[in-house]
C-alpha cells in the first residue's frame, strides 16, 4: 500500500511539485494540501494522514505552531519538518516540540521518500549534513543544564533579578539580603556557569529559560 502524505505549504507550485515529485513511482499519495498552519488543522480533522510534511514559514500559523498544537491535541500523525531553514535553532525547536523528521528543500525525492518511510516506521529522520551540529548543541544543552542544577536556590533568585536589569543594591532590597552577599552569591553564580559578566549571564538566562523578558 502506497504511504499517505498531506503536503502544507504557502507556495502552490512547492505542494504541486513536490506532489508530482512524490507520486511518480506510486508508493506514495498525496490525499491532500494545505497552504497555511490554520488551513491545515482544519484538514486534519476531515482527513488523517500518515505523514505530514510542513513547511515553517507560513500565514496565519507557521509550521512549529502547528506542530506544538498537534502535540498539544495528541494528533496521531507523524511529521516531518521540510523547509529552507538550516539554522539550528529551529532544529532545535523542532525537536524540542517533537517531530518526527527534518529536511531541507534542497533534499532530492529519494531522501525524501527514505525519511517519509522511514518515520512512518517509528524512526527519526534528520538531515544528514545537520546532524553534526545538532549532536554538539544536544550536548552543550546537557552541560548547561548541569551547570544550572550546581546553583542554589538564592542563587538562582539572584540570577534571576541580575538577568533583568536589577543593580546589587536593588537585588539585596528585594531579596533581603546585604549588597556583599549579592556580589559574593554573583560572583559563585559567574564561576558555576562560566560566564564573565552579566550580560553574559543575562544571556545564560534567557537561553536556558531561567528569566523571560519578551
Amino acid at each position: 500500500m502506497s504511504a499517505k502524505v498531506v503536503i502544507v505549504d504557502d507556495h502552490s507550485m512547492v505542494r504541486e511539485g513536490l506532489r508530482q515529485l512524490l507520486e511518480l513511482d506510486g508508493d506514495v499519495e498525496v490525499i491532500g494540501e494545505a497552504s497555511d498552519g490554520v488551513e491545515c488543522l482544519d484538514l486534519l480533522q476531515e482527513i488523517l494522514p500518515q505523514v505530514l510534511l510542513l513547511d515553517i514559514n507560513m500565514p496565519n500559523m507557521n509550521g512549529l505552531e502547528v506542530l506544538e498544537k498537534l502535540k498539544e491535541d495528541n494528533v496521531n500523525v507523524k511529521v516531518i519538518i521540510l523547509t529552507v531553514h538550516n539554522e539550528i535553532e529551529f532544529l532545535m525547536r523542532a525537536v524540542e516540540i517533537g517531530i518526527n523528521g527534518y529536511l531541507l528543500k534542497e533534499s532530492d525525492s529519494t531522501e525524501l521518500k527514505r525519511a517519509i518511510f522511514r518515520v512512518i516506521n517509528g524512526e527519526t529522520y534528520i538531515q544528514p549534513s545537520m546532524i553534526p551540529l545538532l549532536n554538539s548543541k544536544m550536548i552543550e544543552r546537557d552541560i548547561e543544564k548541569i551547570k544550572i542544577k550546581a546553583l542554589t536556590k538564592r542563587e538562582l533568585e539572584v540570577l534571576k533579578l541580575l538577568s533583568i536589569g536589577l543593580y546589587n543594591k536593588e537585588i539585596g532590597e528585594r531579596l533581603s539580603i546585604s549588597e556583599r552577599t549579592v556580589k559574593n552569591h554573583i560572583s559563585s553564580i559567574f564561576k558555576k556557569i562560566e560566564v564573565t559578566d552579566r550580560t553574559q549571564a543575562a544571556v545564560f538566562s534567557i537561553r536556558n529559560k531561567i528569566v523571560n523578558v519578551f
